[in-house]
Parts: C-alpha cells; structure tokens; sequence
C-alpha cells in the first residue's frame, strides 16, 4: 500500500491539495484517537491503486503465476507495469460495468482512502471505475476522485487493519470474493500468533466464522498446488458450496474418508459437477464408487490408459500430502493429478492412438462423477427403506414406553378419558395384528 521510503513529490503534492482544501471529514475506522482526516479532490489518473489490496490477492496470485514475474507487484508497486496489472484485474472482477453505471449516474457516493502519497486503500475499484468513464467514456466528471487522507507515519499494521475494518464498514464495502476473503484471514492468523479470538476480533465475525473459511482455503490451497501452476486461487470463486461442504464433512472424518471424499470433490470441481450432486459422495467409498463408474464406461477406458502412463506412480509430494498415502487401486489420485494439471484447450493423445480435447474429457468424467452421485444417493435411499420399519417401530416402541410410565399420573386427573384410552389402545393393537399378519 506504501512503499519503505515515500515518494516525496507525491507527498508534496498531497499537503499542497490538504492546504488548498482545508475541508476534513471523520473516518471511524481508523484506529488512532483523531480521526478527522483531511478531505480532497484527487485526479484519477494520478492517484495509484494498492498492490497489497486484499480483494485483488487471488486474482494477483494467478496473473504472477500466469507472467512468471514472482516480483510483478512487488519490485515497483507504484510502476506502469504493477498499476496496469492491478487495473486489468480491478476491470475484470464482476460488477465493474454496473459500478461505472452507478458511478455515472450518481456520482461518487463515499470518500476512498489514500495514504500520504496517493496509494488507494479503499476505493480501487471505484477509482479504476471514474478512471475508465473519464479516459475511455470522456465523462468530464469523473476526472476526480474524492479522498480521505492518512498521516505520512501510518504503518503497514495500521494499513492493513484499516482495510479490514472497512471491509466491515456498510458506507465503504466493496465485497471480497470468498477466496480473497479467506486469503485475508489466512494472514491475519499468521500475523495475530494464531490467535483466532484476535482474528475474529479483526473481522467482526465468530469465530467458527473465520476458522470456517480458513479450512476451505486449506483444501482450495491442496488442489491449486496438485496443479502444478496450471490452475489459480481466483478460478475457484465460484466453487465455495464445494469447498464449503467438503471441509464441514471431512472435519471429524478419519484420515482414510477425508482423503476419499476429498479426491471425489477435487475431481467433481475440476470437472464441472454441481455441488448438490457432489454431496451425495459424503461416504467412505466415494473415492471407489467414482473409480467404478470410470472403469466401467468404455468410451473413457483409453483415456485412464493414457492417465497411467501420463502420470508417473509416485505421484510426488504434494499429491502424496493433498491425498494421503501412497495411491489405493481404488483412489483416484492419478485422474485427479491429470486433470489438474491440463488445460481445457490441450490435446492429448489417448492408449488407442486417437487424439482428444482435454475439454471434452472434462466433460465425459464429469458426467461420470455426476452418475457415481446419483447412483449413491439412490443407493442410500435404498438403505434408508431397508432400515425404515424397524426404525419406525423402535420409535413407536419408544413412545408406548412413554405413554405407559405416564398413564398413572394422567389417570388421577379429574378430566381423565378412560374409554377413549381403551379405543386407541384397541387402534393400536389393531395395526400391530396388520403388521405380523404382512410377516
């Protein structure tokens, strides 16, 4: 958000504007006693949008992977090559359109924040919106964006606590995706001793709250590093429902469940399948049914012939951490690293000498994955009618139980109904002759 040592003629720039304007306005969020900031009209192509913006952190993560510049937003934060990334993904997140519409009928509703000089703490995406409108739509008035100011002193701590607290804030917020969200708390927790009272204090939530999502981004973290680069943080915004269902069951599970389930919903993610079809493969041979259901489509056996020879036996570390021991011949480790590792626009070459988008692989397992669901969530209803009338009469065991420890109490009451007892004590021995006479 700042650089070690400020750029004084930004500096500069910014007390001469303070000067000029002498207008000042609170800002609750902040953390120090005074929190009457300085008030002013910045021009939009001159302030500089925040590399360390945590809503972005994702998206920055796929575009340093994406370059190979490890130093992309790090070396020269304040740079063209570093401000035209950030504009890029600050223009491709979703809303953008929609916030230039909002900003060009309204107006610029919340003052952003910037440091001592220039660098937007909040406000990025809607100084990269008045930005557009006014270079690209030649909206005269959005050549200004109006900002709050912080002291020359404020440190990285003060920075970062800021942007949180205004993530909270209703007047400032601009939602995080889930990832981002999660990214943030990742943080957090490494910073505050992994104390996470502390983390949910920073975040105003409870604290299963924040645990919550740093479990998902546990598991996100596992199928990004199984890609070996070829996949991203950010390409999984829309999957939170999976990760999120996937942590809260394999939370208690032993060791040999979590990795199954988990192999299932890595594959079923990786290649399309919804997520209400994936929690049917919360069970303890998800990984086998899946692997079932492959072997046994023959339109998909020369691919799993290319997959072993594709993918070498040992898997390596990371697929040997994400999925436990070294493979099962029921896992489904040696599709799941395939998969992960190969673009959709990728050719390969299958065991019968024909040739195969990567893409329309993707789909065939998917629909797989997707019949291995429903065949265990029809599988488990038969169990629940195999075990249904007997768990009925255990409960209805239960309840004459019940029914016989209160009879003498209820007979000493005045309004007692003897002859409606016997009637229903006759009912009730009737559909017991039914049931053994259906025996």
């Amino acid at each position: 958000m700042m650089n070690p040592v400020l750029d004084q003629e930004r500096v500069q720039h910014l007390i001469a504007r303070q000067s000029s304007s002498k207008r000042r306005a609170l800002l609750a969020a902040w953390s120090r006693p005074d929190r009457e900031l300085p008030l002013v009209d910045l021009e939009v192509t001159w302030v500089r949008l925040s590399t360390l913006n945590h809503r972005t952190k994702a998206e920055q993560m796929r575009e340093i992977e994406t370059k190979g510049r490890p130093d992309l937003f790090s070396a020269d934060p304040m740079g063209s090559g570093a401000q035209a990334a950030q504009l890029r993904i600050l223009r491709s997140q979703p809303g953008f359109d929609d916030l230039k519409a909002d900003l060009r009928e309204r107006g610029q509703q919340e003052p952003a924040v910037a440091t001592a000089e220039g660098v937007l703490v909040n406000g990025n995406r809607r100084s990269a919106a008045l930005r557009s409108l006014y270079l690209d739509d030649q909206h005269a008035p959005s050549r200004y964006v109006r900002c709050l100011v912080l002291p020359a002193d404020a440190t990285m701590d003060e920075l970062v606590d800021l942007e949180t607290e205004l993530q909270i804030a209703r007047d400032f917020r601009e939602d995080y995706s889930w990832v981002n969200e999660a990214l943030l708390i990742e943080e957090l927790f490494n910073r505050e001793a992994q104390n996470w009272d502390r983390v949910a204090a920073r975040m105003h939530k409870d604290v299963p709250k924040v645990r919550a999502q740093y479990e998902k981004l546990q598991q996100l973290h596992q199928l990004v590093a199984l890609s070996d680069g070829t996949r991203h943080h950010a390409d999984f915004d829309e999957n939170e429902s999976a990760f999120e269902e996937l942590t809260r069951h394999i939370r208690t599970k032993p060791k040999a469940e979590a990795n199954s389930v988990r192999g299932a919903y890595f594959l079923g993610t990786l290649t399309g399948v919804n997520y209400r079809d994936l929690r049917h493969l919360q069970r303890p041979d998800a990984a086998a049914l899946v692997r079932q259901e492959l072997e046994s489509d023959p339109t998909i056996a020369p691919l799993l012939c290319a997959i072993r020879h594709d993918v070498p036996n040992n898997g390596g570390d990371v697929l040997d951490d994400a999925l436990g021991d070294a493979a099962q011949e029921e896992d489904l480790s040696d599709i799941l690293a395939f998969f992960a590792r190969k673009r959709g626009e990728e050719i390969v070459t299958l065991a019968d000498g024909k040739s195969a988008v990567v893409s329309d692989l993707i789909a065939s397992v998917g629909a797989a994955v997707a019949v291995a669901a429903q065949e265990a969530d029809e599988d488990s209803k038969d169990v629940k009618a195999l075990v249904a009338p007997l768990s009925r009469l255990a409960a209805a065991k239960e309840q004459v139980g019940r029914a016989a420890a209160a009879l003498e109490r209820a007979r000493s009451f005045d309004g007692w109904n003897e002859a409606d007892f016997q009637t229903k004590v006759a009912a009730l021995k009737a559909e017991v002759s039914k049931l053994e006479a259906r025996g």
